[in-house]
């Protein structure tokens, strides 16, 4: 699975095809079985719950004593990325053709996990866009992938290394104009500082309101929707003000700590701006001033999920060692404990994940009519959340997909003695 070649459109389809498993968890509900997904031509044509036979012609894989679930929905990535090495040097370094083939394999890790679909929120050079033209042709199979390219950011400013640099409206608004023409799916703007560039300040914004609306009032105009990095308190609320579809992180650092603003989370929540919440553990070695942000961060998580703002479980996947790109099940463990129970934690990674991608009307469920990504995984994850871990069998759009590796989530892909990554990003846990 390492040569997987990754593209948008959906791989050759099988033409029929049946499972069978214990149970299954619909993006939304558990249902007992036995159940049987029937689909044709890539797409679910039937889910049936009364224990009968496939029909003629429907080749059936019996999953035995097994949970069936949509396909994973990471909604932050980035393909990019070795996890092993520090940001800067690695994206002002590598050449392309290196660039891409890490991140075919990534793609790869995270299919073998059961993650069926990743958005890309950042790469280099518009690199994972260009991955996906050269391999439309070669009917992979390979995850859905929704991709922004570079994100948008000061000079000098986080993730300037991409290459998505703007420092006024204007410059933002021709930026928007020219991912709609290279064929990106959303735009992604670092509205505050970030932890994982040298000299940039995650308690700082990088855009004025009116710079913010410009991009999103460009963005919403071409049919692109708009997503904005803010760790700052004052950087989130002026996103949201802006018309921001999504924040990523959404930390509400000020100079005075973690502080949330209800505000901004009662405005989020009545706007429906999604939260792409980032999973960040506490570790051993993490410096006083970083713990101190985590158990905020994680209170700060649960209040906005209990006031309605929609919340998405998602891993920033490539920044650091503990963020391979297989990672989600295991982050997603740690956000159930922390946010939701576990049946909501497999919804933010399935069907509330899908449409914050923009895909709700064919990803992230199984039911007639959606696409036939599908995990099986050995257990119950309704009372072990860990049971997401433990693949049986992956299935995208009706074919199988084999070469994946058993075993716990979060194996460093491609590890390599000696690597090591940017210490400030280590220890923050997110970018």
């Amino acid at each position: 699975m390492g040569d997987l070649r990754t593209t948008r459109r959906t791989p050759r389809r099988t033409a029929r095809a049946a499972w069978r498993a214990a149970r299954l968890f619909d993006g939304h509900t558990l249902h007992e079985g036995p159940v049987l997904v029937l689909a044709e031509d890539g797409r679910i044509t039937a889910v049936d719950l009364t224990g009968a036979a496939p029909p003629d012609g429907f080749p059936l894989t019996d999953l035995g004593d097994a949970t069936l679930l949509p396909g994973l929905v990471d909604a932050h990535s980035h393909l990019v990325l070795d996890p092993l090495r520090p940001m800067e040097p690695q994206l002002t370094g590598d050449p392309d053709a290196a660039v891409l083939d890490r991140a075919r394999e990534h793609a790869a890790a995270a299919l073998r996990a059961g993650i069926t679909t990743v958005r890309d929120l950042g790469d280099r050079g518009h690199l994972t866009l260009r991955l996906r033209e050269e391999l439309a042709a070669e009917d992979a199979l390979a995850p859905e992938l929704v991709l922004a390219g570079p994100p948008l950011t000061r000079s000098g400013g986080h993730c300037w290394f991409m290459g998505g640099t703007v420092d006024t409206a204007a410059e933002a608004v021709a930026a928007v104009a020219e991912r709609a023409r290279r064929g990106a799916d959303l735009v992604k703007i670092m509205a505050t500082g970030g932890m994982a560039t040298q000299g940039s300040n995650p308690r700082g914004t990088q855009y004025t309101p009116a710079e913010l609306r410009a991009v999103t009032d460009a963005a919403h105009a071409l049919g692109l929707p708009v997503t904005a990095h803010a760790h700052a308190a004052g950087g989130i609320a002026d996103a949201v003000a802006a018309g921001v579809d999504g924040v990523e992180h959404c930390t509400f650092m000020t100079p005075d700590g973690v502080r949330l603003d209800p505000r901004t989370v009662d405005a989020m929540a009545e706007a429906g701006t999604f939260v792409g919440c980032t999973v960040v553990k506490p570790r051993a070695g993490m410096p006083d001033a970083v713990l101190s942000t985590i158990e905020p961060y994680w209170r700060n998580q649960a209040f906005m999920h209990a006031r309605g703002v929609p919340v998405v479980c998602c891993t920033d996947a490539g920044i650091n060692p503990h963020k391979p790109h297989d990672v989600l099940p295991g982050d997603l463990a740690y956000f159930a404990s922390q946010v939701t129970t576990n049946r909501e934690a497999l919804t933010s990674v399935t069907a509330l994940a899908a449409r914050a991608c923009g895909l709700g009307d064919r990803k992230g469920r199984v039911a007639p009519g959606y696409d036939a990504d599908l995990l099986a995984v050995d257990g119950h994850p309704l009372h072990d959340i860990g049971a997401v871990a433990r693949v049986r069998a992956v299935v995208r759009a009706g074919r199988p997909v084999t070469g994946h590796v058993p075993g716990p989530a979060g194996a460093q892909v491609g590890a390599r003695p000696g690597a090591r990554a940017s210490a400030q990003a280590e220890a923050a846990g997110e970018a």
